[in-house]
């Protein structure tokens, strides 16, 4: 009998289109791996109107996340663009809502990984890898960056970080995605499917 498939949350927001494209490579790389799916869930936009509300699906690309996703889920991939070095609103919106699910103890030792994409070269790659990383330790699970054992971090000129996958959109995010950032995206994908299927209890 086959056990069932791991779920791994990929869990991204994205404005103009550049992040979503890494999380569906993301998404790649982890479907790559046998007995794992990738689950692509996007959150709404947080606005300074008080009064706005976002639609109660989103219009377009994944569905949005819902709290007991992370709870349902094996193994997550976060995913943001660079906003001043640090995650986007509408994400640390929705971690800042995840109280019960720390409390509960729901993504402790759940393996994760952060990717994201920026604006400009030095738009603080690393800085938002890191911030949203922060989250990720106070619920317990267990990070996962790229090692150098891919040479894609000795050559790229473009992103990909030893903290995570990375990639220089440009303003409007109609930058393509180069080889080096693609082929360590979904890399990065594969890395967290492969270590959520090695740490699954038997």
């Amino acid at each position: 009998m086959n056990p069932p498939n791991l779920s791994i949350l990929v869990l991204y927001y994205s404005r103009h289109g550049a992040t979503r494209k890494m999380a569906e490579l993301i998404a790649q790389g982890i479907d790559s791996v046998s007995g794992c799916e990738a689950m692509l869930r996007t959150v709404p936009a947080v606005s300074t109107v008080a009064e706005a509300t976002a639609p109660e699906f989103a219009s377009e690309g994944a569905p949005y996340a819902e709290l007991t996703d992370l709870v349902h889920c094996d193994a997550l991939a976060f995913g943001s663009p660079g906003r001043f070095g640090n995650m986007a609103a509408p994400l640390k919106y929705f971690w800042e809502c995840s109280t019960a699910q720390w409390l509960a103890g729901a993504l402790v030792d759940k393996p994760a990984c952060v990717f994201t994409t920026t604006g400009s070269m030095h738009g603080g790659q690393e800085s938002t890898l890191l911030s949203m990383m922060i989250p990720l330790l106070h619920h317990g699970m267990l990070i996962l960056g790229l090692p150098y054992s891919h040479p894609e971090l000795m050559t790229t000129s473009t992103g990909g970080t030893p903290y995570g996958a990375s990639h220089w959109a440009g303003l409007n995010g109609n930058h393509p995605i180069s080889d080096e950032s693609r082929t360590l995206t979904i890399a990065l994908g594969r890395r967290l499917a492969e270590t959520t299927r090695r740490n699954r209890p038997q």
